[in-house]
């Protein structure tokens, strides 16, 4: 997950938006499914294109829905020990 920032001038810095950041997904078949699963929380943008990522308005999402994403977004990058121990943990 990061800040997504925005290119509100051209040829000038990107600016950072406070209500958007960006998450990792697990492939493309997920960001497909985010994106079409609800335009007004899921998008995307050219520079994102091929890039496993959507963003995400803040204000569109639930706090369960960010924390299943955030979850989400670690595992399909955290080691595979770390994320079998997280499994166990979460089964228990």
């Amino acid at each position: 997950m990061w800040v997504w920032n925005e290119r509100v001038e051209p040829m000038k810095p990107r600016v950072p938006r406070e209500d958007l950041i960006a998450v990792r997904v697990a492939g493309a078949a997920d960001k497909e499914a985010l994106l079409a699963a609800d335009p007004e929380e899921f998008f995307t943008e050219p520079h994102y294109d091929g890039f496993p990522a959507v963003l995400v308005r803040l204000d569109a999402v639930s706090l369960d829905e960010l924390e299943e994403l955030i979850t989400e977004a670690w595992l399909a990058q955290a080691p595979r020990d770390l994320v079998t121990e997280f499994e166990a943990a979460r089964r228990d």
